[in-house]
């Protein structure tokens, strides 16, 4: 180390040396200046500027620099360059290393000391090293002397002014800051040329050493003040600002204790009263966990001001129940506690596959979500907020859990099916006898973070009536950019829902309000293949059960092929509900034989299951079943619980009421029976229809299953092929299903739910499809492979395209 700055109790010693000092022309009592010669030895110094005239203490411990000063003692040579480094940390610092502007000094004391060398040294006149010529083993340079110019007479006025308002702020700065002594309030005063009083007030003020070496560095008077006045300023302004903080500190601390004082001697008066002892530790306790809760603010502050007022209630007060339980819900809720993201992408990914066979888009948008969080690790992330829609028993809900499982956060649910008043969302204002905060809110102290995956399970089945609409008020929990600040009115203060991830499940979208199905982000969930579902059964179903029912895989063992047997023909379904329900039903019979004393393994097969369950009650595809007449045609059809095949009957009968309609047909589904017969009608002549017939004749169009109301656009094409079928006479083609909106003029118009209709047709047993070609693109993307190889579909624009498919009587195999 080479030189450190002078030691806090020398400070006044250094003032009193600087105030007695008498500053002539030279330095000393001779009246001269020292020489300093063209070629000087270098002392690189830490974080200190030295000046002319300056009298500084130095302590000098670097190897190479003891070397300097020894050599220059034992040369008689007591005057020295010293500059300052350019970064302290360097120990042995170069050329490049330090200033190129210092000053010449002259070793006043030296004293050696077993670790350092100490000095006392004063400054004789700036230099500017001109060149380098050594730095080993310690630097020397050629330098240029700078004398002090003389001012300008004509600037002497100025010259004055700008060293009366240094001297000013130079006073100042020493009564507010509390690491200037005294003592040099005088050295403006008893120094009177003005370019050493402006750098002796440089050297003892607390500048930053690059402002210190600027100063060392202006030659000319006026500049200089100038830059001096300009650093003093600021430094005044800081400590004026330092001396008000502290100011305020000590006000606050008088004012808290002022209240600590007061409260002693209210507790003093309470335990002569007998009351502390009741309740005095209790209420010490709270307000221990409201000073380490770390809430907001505005929390903070709300839930001191109902402390306060519980301090003040008598326990016996009905208003003292409400206080403490809103107390004791803002100290339960979770304000500032989150759980750490799993960000190992591979480790999620294994969980999900794990937990879910299939469902790759909704796990693609979890490994996105957390690829994003991995990668972006600063700032606000916004959280995603999924919609699940999908049929009952594809495992929307489960997911969700299973996303907080992978994810490493906690979980929350809340069923929103039936729920009718906006309170449950928003809570009950305190001002209501038994009010309660909002399901939100609860659901957040029952995970107890601030980051949970919240499932809001059935939001397409909310209701409302007088006491408002939940759904309204899941507006403001559902978008991003205003549940930071949701507030509920039984808390009564802000709460950040940002880190929630939101994940909400339904079953259809038309039930949800637009407004609030357009702050979430829809993933549509198709019905199972009958390989998916055997694949679920095997890896999951089937397990479960058998843990449940209290059995082991040494005891028994089911097969694929049962499985298998079980969703063909004892399950028509888009989930596996009633699948697992027939698995349960088949171990249980096994987990009877166990019970009655069975000791060998049991293998559940096709016959085991059949004597478990009777005999099949599908033995046959539900198309296959029906005998299609001419006038009957297999439509396909959307429902919430999947897709599902229509069967389309017409019947020819004499009279005069033109077309009758029944079936519990929407408004939509009628339109569209209307719409095909006028384009047969239209059409009569090129589709071989005797035009008369529609004069004499009523044509009756039924669609079975009676009592279940259907409704949509999607059986166009399906009603104008069963009235044409009737009309020729000709039977449809076996095993042809279709759906599309039919025009007026002609045209097959796309429709929705292609996923869950072509299911639905494969497990009726249809082996040939007519879709609208614009659902191409769906059918190619979310039909998987292995069911569109057992079909043949043909995507058609016009009627005249399905007529033609429809009356083939060998389709074409075409793809």
């Amino acid at each position: 180390m080479s030189e450190v700055k002078l030691p806090v109790e020398d400070s006044e010693q250094i003032a009193e040396i600087l105030s007695d000092a008498q500053f002539e022309d030279g330095l000393g009592g001779d009246g001269r200046k020292p020489d300093i010669p063209s070629e000087i030895s270098l002392l690189p110094l830490r974080e200190s500027v030295i000046y002319p005239m300056l009298i500084a203490p130095l302590s000098v411990s670097r190897e190479s620099s003891i070397q300097l000063i020894d050599e220059s003692i034992a040369g008689n040579n007591r005057v020295i360059g010293v500059v300052s480094q350019k970064r302290p940390q360097d120990d042995a610092p170069g050329e490049d290393d330090i200033y190129q502007y210092g000053c010449a000094v002259i070793i006043r004391t030296l004293v050696k000391m077993p670790d350092a060398v100490r000095l006392i040294v004063q400054g004789i006149s700036r230099f500017k090293i001109t060149k380098v010529i050594g730095e080993t083993p310690y630097l020397k340079a050629q330098i240029e002397v700078l004398e002090e110019p003389q001012p300008d007479p004509e600037s002497a006025e100025e010259i004055e002014a700008l060293r009366r308002s240094v001297a000013g702020l130079f006073e100042q700065a020493i009564r507010l800051s509390p690491t200037l002594p005294d003592e040099l309030r005088s050295l403006t005063q008893a120094v009177q040329e003005t370019n050493v009083m402006a750098d002796l007030v440089a050297a003892h003020m607390t500048l930053s050493l690059e402002d210190k070496q600027k100063i060392l560095e202006i030659l000319e008077l006026k500049p200089r003040l100038h830059a001096l006045l300009e650093m003093l300023s600021k430094e005044v302004r800081v400590l004026e600002l330092t001396s008000k903080v502290q100011s305020e500190v000590n006000v606050e601390l008088n004012k808290s204790q002022r209240e600590y004082y007061l409260r002693e001697q209210l507790k003093a008066i309470q335990k002569e009263l007998g009351e502390y002892e009741e309740r005095g530790e209790e209420l010490d306790e709270i307000k221990e966990k409201i000073d380490s809760s770390n809430m907001p603010e505005e929390a903070a502050k709300e839930v001191s001001r109902e402390y306060d007022r519980l301090r003040r209630m008598s326990p016996g007060s009905p208003e003292y129940t409400v206080a403490r339980t809103y107390v004791d819900t803002m100290l339960a809720m979770p304000w500032n506690i989150t759980t750490e993201d799993n960000l190992d992408l591979h480790h999620v990914q294994a969980v999900l596959d794990e937990d879910h066979y299939g469902l790759e888009k909704i796990k693609d948008r979890i490994i996105e979500f957390l690829s994003v969080r991995k990668v972006k690790t600063t700032g606000t992330i916004r959280q995603p907020i999924l919609c699940f829609a999908g049929p009952p028993g594809v495992g929307k809900t489960s997911l969700g859990k299973s996303i907080a499982t992978a994810m490493n956060r906690k979980y929350a649910r809340l069923s929103l099916g039936g729920m009718r008043d906006e309170a449950e969302i928003r809570g009950h204002r305190r001002t209501y006898v038994g009010a309660m905060p909002g399901q939100i809110v609860q659901a957040l102290r029952r995970a107890e973070s601030s980051n949970p995956v919240i499932i809001l399970d059935e939001i397409d089945k909310l209701g409302n009536d007088f006491r408002g609409d939940p759904s309204s008020a899941l507006l403001e929990v559902l978008d991003p950019e205003q549940n930071n600040t949701f507030r509920d009115h039984y808390l009564d203060v802000p709460l950040d829902l940002g880190k929630v991830f939101f994940i909400t499940t339904a079953n259809r979208l038309d039930t949800i309000p637009a407004a609030l199905r357009d702050r979430m982000e829809v993933i549509e969930i198709g019905g199972y293949t009958e390989a998916e579902k055997v694949e679920i059964g095997r890896r999951h179903l089937v397990p479960k059960q058998i843990e449940e029912h209290g059995l082991s895989k040494k005891q028994t063992s089911f097969q694929v092929e049962a499985i298998r047997h079980l969703v063909r023909h004892y399950t028509r379904e888009a989930g596996v509900r009633n699948l697992e329900r027939e698995v349960g039903a088949v171990i249980r019979k096994a987990t009877r034989m166990v019970a009655e004393g069975y000791e060998g393994k049991i293998t559940i097969n096709k016959k085991f299951v059949e004597s478990s369950l009777g005999a099949p009650r599908f033995l046959q595809d539900a198309v296959v079943e029906r005998d299609l007449q001419p006038g009957t045609a297999v439509g396909l059809a959307w429902t919430p619980v999947g897709g599902d095949v229509l069967f389309i009957e017409t019947a020819l009968m004499p009279g005069t009421k033109g077309l009758i309609v029944t079936g519990q047909l929407g408004d939509v589904m009628k339109e569209s029976v209307t719409a095909a017969l006028s384009y047969i009608r239209s059409h009569a002549k090129s589709l071989h229809i005797d035009p008369t017939i529609f004069e004499k004749s009523e044509i009756h169009v039924h669609v079975p299953a009676g009592a279940v109301p259907k409704d949509g656009p999607s059986a166009g094409v399906t009603m104008l092929t069963a009235m044409t079928s009737l009309l020729k006479n000709e039977r449809v083609a076996k095993r042809l299903a279709m759906t599309g909106e039919v025009t007026l003029s002609g045209h097959v118009l796309p429709v929705g739910g292609i996923k869950e209709k072509v299911l639905a047709a494969q497990r009726a047993g249809v082996t040939t499809l007519l879709l609208p070609e614009e659902n191409e693109k769906d059918y190619m993307e979310d039909v998987p492979d292995d069911v569109r190889a057992k079909l043949q579909t043909y995507f058609v624009k016009r009627v005249d395209q399905v007529l033609k498919y429809a009356f083939l009587k060998e389709v074409p195999t075409h793809k």
